[in-house]
């Protein structure tokens, strides 16, 4: 079985009286990328700063790459890269010019290492220009650079999209799934697009007021129901409406203008197809609506928005 490369054990922390953190427990592994979630309010920003030493734990222990952060830290957190929003860099330097003054601030980052992250994060066209040409994506892009330069077994990121057009949110999304892939490194990201993080995440934990909700496979997350979302296309709704109501008085519903979407097991639905067909309702397709996570995520928050 593959070894975590972070462990969060009975995580808590208590501020003013008040348990912020509730004895979170989760492990991320090499070469996911792990998405974190929660309303806002919920955790998510003390939980991480928990993890990389920016604050003290009330109880519980976090270990990176076998090493205690709370026992351990300067060794604990040579493993992390992070970035927090947009990173800052020096606009008068070249993109090559900063992570060289990065690199003099780390132990052991050769020139060759520098080297082989601008092409990592596909910079090499452009990397002895100044920072101030760069797009706002490929300032994340440098960013994502220098986080990596010296080799971090996790890197963690608090909204590495934000202020990006739907082009570079994209292309961050793509090179972080292929960081995970290509470098082995276990991806934290927190984020309030949801849309996104679906698209990017390869399991997600949600926490809500400080406990940990659960933490499942995003596909197992959206699409693990028993009950299905199954839309039915008729030419009466009101007449499949009544009679939803008079036979499968159980079930959930919704009418639309040429359309009802109703909430149903798999074996229910030849039983309401063939019912609204005896009385007289023509169904001309039937098809299963996906959830997407946020559709999902405000089902087990009980509709609290993320931020």
């Amino acid at each position: 079985m593959t070894t975590p490369v972070v462990s969060i054990k009975n995580l808590s922390k208590v501020i003013k009286g008040k348990k912020i953190i509730d004895n979170l427990s989760f492990e991320i592994y090499p070469g996911e990328v792990f998405g974190f979630l929660g309303p806002n309010g919920a955790g998510k920003t003390t939980t991480i700063r928990m993890i990389v030493g920016l604050i003290s734990m009330t109880e519980g222990e976090v270990i990176i790459k076998g090493k205690d952060v709370a026992k351990n830290f300067e060794e604990a957190i040579s493993e992390v890269g992070a970035i927090v929003e947009n990173p800052e860099m020096y606009k008068f330097l070249t993109g090559y010019q900063n992570l060289i003054h990065y690199a003099r601030m780390v132990h052991g980052v050769s020139e060759e290492r520098i080297n082989q992250v601008v092409k990592l994060v596909g910079l090499t066209e452009r990397i002895h220009e100044k920072v101030k040409t760069y797009s706002l994506g490929m300032r994340q892009r440098l960013g994502l650079a220098q986080a990596l330069l010296h080799s971090p077994s996790v890197l963690i990121l608090d909204e590495p999209t934000n202020g990006l057009d739907p082009a570079g949110i994209r292309e961050i999304r793509d090179y972080l799934r292929r960081l995970a892939r290509e470098e082995g490194l276990a991806v934290i990201v927190s984020s309030h697009l949801l849309s996104e993080m679906e698209l990017m995440c390869d399991r997600i934990g949600i926490i809500q007021k400080g406990k940990l909700i659960g933490v499942q496979a995003v596909n197992e997350f959206i699409n693990g129901q028993k009950e299905l979302m199954i839309r039915f296309l008729v030419d009466h709704v009101v007449l499949a409406s009544d009679l939803l109501k008079e036979q499968f008085s159980e079930l959930s519903f919704q009418i639309n203008a040429d359309f009802i979407e109703i909430n149903l097991e798999k074996d229910q639905i030849p039983l309401v197809n063939k019912a609204l067909v005896m009385n007289g309702v023509n169904v001309f397709g039937i098809s299963q609506t996906a959830k997407s996570l946020e559709d999902k995520f405000l089902e087990v928050t009980g509709g609290e928005q993320i931020v």
